[in-house]
């Protein structure tokens, strides 16, 4: 990964990870209510970059890109598909540190560390 995409991965993730529990409460009080547009967009924009990230290699469907607006989905349908997205982007990320002895004298033991254009950086994960 080169230091771009690995800054783009910590902004997809956040965002994923917040509208996984926005609507995991929704889904929860009512799985089957549909999800407004205006979320809609702002996921999609979300799958959008992790697919980018994520490359066939990570993910989850082929098939799969973003939720269509004319096919609106329910609150638990986006909950699944954004799970699903973050366990892949976790193997990416999985596949692309290191761990190692921190260098941090705050942190002590092994650290994980991003390999950014096929070498360890100094860059923690």
């Amino acid at each position: 990964m080169t230091k771009e995409e690995i800054i783009k991965f910590g902004k997809t993730k956040s965002q994923l990870s917040d509208w996984y529990k926005e609507i995991g409460v929704l889904s929860k009080k009512n799985p089957n209510d549909a999800v407004n547009k205006f979320k809609l967009n702002f996921v999609n924009q979300s799958l959008i970059d992790a697919n980018e990230l994520l490359g066939s290699r990570y993910k989850p469907y082929a098939d799969f890109d973003v939720f269509r607006e004319d096919e609106i989905p329910t609150t638990s349908d986006v909950v699944m598909i954004l799970g699903l997205y973050m366990s892949a982007l976790e193997r990416l990320k999985n596949a692309n540190i290191e761990i190692r002895e921190s260098q941090s004298e705050w942190i002590l033991g092994h650290q994980p560390y991003w390999i950014i254009d096929g070498k360890v950086s100094d860059l923690e994960a």
